[in-house]
């Protein structure tokens, strides 16, 4: 669950409780993320049944958000058969220093000249300590 609520514009807003199917994103970030799985594709891809991949979500280890053909995940946040590594770290990272999910699917997915490339390809390089201090350096 989400504890940051999102205004319009995807900003934060108090400390509204959101699950994820209730978190919608602007088409600006749904078009940063590229390519979506829905949830039975997930579970298809790890090799889980739904209730799991339900599971993964609720415990940060994926996170995922409504569209039109239901909740979702970026398919860049699964490796082979598993989550991707250091995801996980990451997410809670971002949630702690105050991302709702639609701002953390945006730093993920954004463009970084100093990186180079977005923090979600370097995170697919194993470069998971770098994203998280970036992420942590966000919060201050």
């Amino acid at each position: 669950m989400s504890k940051v609520s999102e205004d319009a514009e995807g900003g934060r807003q108090g400390s509204v409780t959101h699950t994820v199917a209730e978190i919608e994103i602007d088409r600006q970030t749904d078009a940063l993320v590229g390519e979506w799985l829905t949830l039975r594709e997930v579970a298809d891809r790890l090799g889980l049944d739904l209730k799991r991949v339900k599971q993964l979500l609720r415990d940060h280890k994926l996170l995922g958000v409504q569209r039109a053909e239901g909740v979702c995940v970026p398919a860049a946040f699964i490796s082979g058969d598993q989550p991707l590594k250091g995801l996980q770290s990451t997410l809670t990272v971002l949630a702690d220093s105050g991302f709702g999910a639609a701002e953390a699917l945006r730093w993920l997915f954004t463009a970084d000249e100093s990186l180079p490339g977005t923090p979600i390809e370097a995170l697919t390089q194993h470069r998971v300590k770098e994203i998280n201090r970036r992420a942590q350096a966000l919060a201050l």
